[in-house]
Formats: C-alpha cells, structure tokens, sequence
C-alpha cells in the first residue's frame, strides 16, 4: 500500500503500478511465500504532451526520497512503443496489454478514495491459475524464452506452469 499511496501523491495521468508488482504477489500468495522481493517497481503512466526522459527521472526521484529502499522503475507510456516496435499507444492500459507474457499484462493504481483498479487485458485468472504463456497478440519468442531463462521464475515458484513459445 506504501508504494500505490507514493504513486498516487505523485498525481500522474493514467497511472499504474504494474508488471511484477501485481503478479509477484499472486504468484508469492498461491506458494504460501513471504512477499518476494522486487527487481523494481515498474510505474506506467501516459502523456503525449511530455514525453522526456527527464521528466520520468524527477518523477523517479520523487518517489525514491519518499521511499527509499524500492527501486523505482518510472516509464511514461506515450514514448515506449518506439522502443519495443509498436504503433502507437492509446494510454497505459493499452501499454501493458502489449508486454510480453500474459500474468505480467497487469497493473493497479489506488484511487483518492482508496480503492483498488485494475487493469489486466487478459484476465487476472492466467495470474491466479500459474500459468505463464506468451502473449498472443504481440509474440516475440525470442523474448519471451529469454525472460523465462533470465527470470528463473520456476525456482522461485516452482508450482508455475511455463508454456512454450512455438510461433515459428
């Protein structure tokens, strides 16, 4: 909750906390586990009318001063599908629906009156049932199989159930 009450001060357009954040603790839930620590705490939010990298450093900053042993990812959604080849997006949601397994497709915000949105163009069941699968509307393979190498996901959650990746 820290972390959604820092994000939600910071005022941004259309943000979530996303990837890992929401998916991690499902996965940690579905295991008995003590919450697993974070790479990082990935924050999306969408402006067209500001696209700088310096803008999301401040933004970073901000956040680190309030909380100091998270390390803040911050990404405005408007300039990201330049780096992953995508047409444009529409706003965060649209963003996270494009990454690249379904269960890290989500992301939450906390509202000013303390509820929780969600967003998860797949469904938050593919969270809950431990699969991991590609997402089918944007397939990268190569990607994909790399992040289940790199992310050794099954050691940490061996209950997970990976699905291969055969778009060839």
């Amino acid at each position: 909750m820290e972390c959604l009450q820092a994000v939600r001060a910071l005022n941004l357009p259309d943000w979530f906390i996303a990837a890992g954040f929401v998916r991690n603790a499902i996965w940690d839930h579905l295991h008995s586990l003590p919450m697993t620590p974070l790479n990082d705490v990935d924050v999306v939010y969408f402006d067209p009318d500001d696209c700088s990298l310096a803008t999301e450093a401040h933004y970073a900053s901000l956040l680190h001063q309030q909380l100091p042993h998270v390390n803040w990812e911050v990404r405005n959604q408007a300039r990201m599908h330049v780096k992953h080849q995508h047409p444009p997006y529409q706003n965060s949601a649209d963003a996270i629906a494009r990454w690249v397994e379904v269960p890290t497709c989500v992301g939450v915000q906390l509202t000013t009156d303390n509820c929780l949105v969600f967003t998860a163009a797949y469904g938050l069941e593919h969270n809950w049932s431990l699969h991991v699968s590609i997402n089918p509307h944007y397939p990268r393979p190569a990607v994909y199989q790399q992040r289940i190498r790199d992310k050794k996901w099954q050691a940490l959650w061996p209950k997970l159930m990976i699905m291969t990746a055969d778009y060839s």
